[in-house]
C-alpha cells in the first residue's frame, strides 16, 4: 500500500475532509441538521435554485463518526494507491468529475425535505476508473491485478446492493459516480504509467453516502 507521503493529493484531500468534519462536530452539525444544511448539504432544489456551491461543498462533508470514519478510509485505500499508479492529476479529475456528477444525481433526486452529504460519490467513480485504468494499463495481464480488479468488482456491487436496500442511502450519487468512473477511465488520455508502488492486492470498501433525513426527524 502506497504511503499517504506518495500521494499527495489524496493527503490534502483527506486532510480536507477531516478539518470540515472538526468544524462540524464544532457546529453541532451532529445533532442539528439545518446546522448541516447550512454549510452546505445537497437539498431539494439545489440547481433550481442555483445553489451549485453545495454540489461541492457537501463532497467534503459527512452525517457522523462512522460515515467519515468509513469514506476516509476507503478514499485512503482506493485514492492513494489509484494516484501512485497513474498519477495526480488524472486522480484529481477524476476524483472532481465523478464527484460533481454523483451530486448532481443526487440533487435531481432529492424529495423535498432531504438531504444527502459525503464522498462516496468520489470514491466510486475512483473505483470504477481504477477498473478500465488498470485494464489498459502494461499490468493488465498481472496476477496481482487481476486479483485487484475482481475486488473492485466485488465491492462496488455488495454497495450497489446494500444501497438498494436500505431507503436512508444515497444510491443515486453510487450508481452515478461509478458510471461516470468507469468512462472517464475508458476515454481519458492513456499515458504510460510509472512502475507499480506495490504488488500487495489491498482490500477496497467504499462506503455508501447516507442521505440525512428530513430536518422534522430526529
Amino acid at each position: 500500500m502506497p504511503r499517504l507521503k506518495d500521494s499527495p493529493v489524496t493527503t490534502a484531500i483527506l486532510a480536507i475532509i477531516t478539518i470540515v468534519f472538526l468544524a462540524e462536530v464544532f457546529r453541532g452539525a451532529m445533532k442539528d441538521n439545518d446546522v448541516l444544511v447550512g454549510m452546505g448539504a445537497i437539498i431539494h432544489g439545489t440547481i433550481a435554485n442555483h445553489e451549485y456551491w453545495r454540489l461541492l461543498a457537501a463532497m467534503f462533508l459527512h452525517g457522523g463518526w462512522v460515515h467519515w470514519l468509513v469514506n476516509s478510509w476507503a478514499l485512503y485505500q482506493l485514492g492513494s494507491l489509484y494516484e501512485a499508479m497513474f498519477g495526480k492529476v488524472r486522480f484529481l479529475v477524476i476524483y472532481f468529475v465523478t464527484g460533481l456528477c454523483a451530486s448532481v444525481a443526487s440533487a435531481m433526486n432529492l424529495a423535498v425535505g432531504g438531504a444527502s452529504v459525503g464522498a462516496s460519490g468520489a470514491i466510486f467513480g475512483i473505483l470504477g476508473a481504477f477498473i478500465f485504468s488498470i485494464r489498459r494499463s502494461q499490468w493488465r495481464h498481472e496476477p496481482w491485478t487481476r486479483g485487484l480488479t475482481r475486488q473492485l468488482v466485488f465491492w462496488g456491487l455488495l454497495n450497489l446492493a446494500a444501497g438498494a436496500s436500505f431507503a436512508f442511502i444515497d444510491n443515486t450519487a453510487h450508481v452515478a459516480g461509478l458510471l461516470s468512473g468507469l468512462l472517464l477511465g475508458l476515454v481519458l488520455p492513456h499515458r504510460l504509467p510509472p512502475p507499480p508502488p506495490t504488488r500487495q492486492i489491498i482490500d477496497v470498501q467504499p462506503y455508501d453516502d447516507s442521505p440525512l433525513p428530513p430536518p422534522n426527524q430526529a
